[in-house]
């Protein structure tokens, strides 16, 4: 009986002549050289932005400046002490005085300070911003110089904050260098 016969035609995946050729998965060459140029060009940016930044003072009328006003403030009357944070870590404070002997307003500070050690290493150096002594009684707070510019001639007493000054620190006075200065 040739109708009990049926005929099965080839499925289009099955091999042979006229079947589909099979697909190979890549990787996406194109997609990842893309993403990584588009990386590149973001990092390059971010490093051009942060050199442009990164002088003195952001103000670009006044590159130097700042940088150039830091021998008219001086600092004195040195004095060190630390006390224990909640957290249970050492705060190491810098207090001080300082006197605006320049012709101008200043409105901001930062200063790198060293700590000396016995062991023949390198300093350990922290950069932090100046603050003034606002008030002693019952505790000692501070305020941003920009809280209360330093006009010509004025002096003030002040306090920097370290957390995490390494324990080689031979607890002598720490040299103090003003990196940054605003003025206005």
């Amino acid at each position: 009986m040739a109708e009990d016969e049926q005929t099965v035609s080839p499925s289009p995946r099955a091999s042979g002549m006229f079947a589909e050729p099979l697909k190979e998965k890549r990787f996406p060459t194109t997609a990842v050289a893309i993403a990584s140029a588009a990386i590149v060009i973001l990092v390059v940016f971010l490093l051009m932005l942060g050199h442009r930044k990164g002088g003195a003072d952001a103000d670009p009328n006044l590159p130097q400046a700042a940088a150039t006003y830091a021998p008219n403030l001086v600092i004195s009357n040195i004095q060190l002490s630390e006390s224990e944070s909640i957290s249970g870590g050492k705060v190491s404070y810098v207090d001080g005085h300082i006197a605006n002997r320049g012709p101008a307003t200043v409105s901001g500070i930062t200063a790198q300070v060293s700590f000396p050690n016995d062991q023949g290493a390198a300093p350990q150096m922290m950069t932090v911003p100046l603050n003034l002594i606002r008030m002693r009684e019952p505790y000692i707070d501070t305020q941003p110089v920009s809280a209360a510019p330093l006009a010509p001639g004025a002096e003030a007493d002040f306090r920097l904050i370290f957390e995490g000054v390494s324990d080689s620190w031979n607890n002598q006075p720490p040299s103090i260098r003003l990196v940054r200065v605003s003025t206005r």
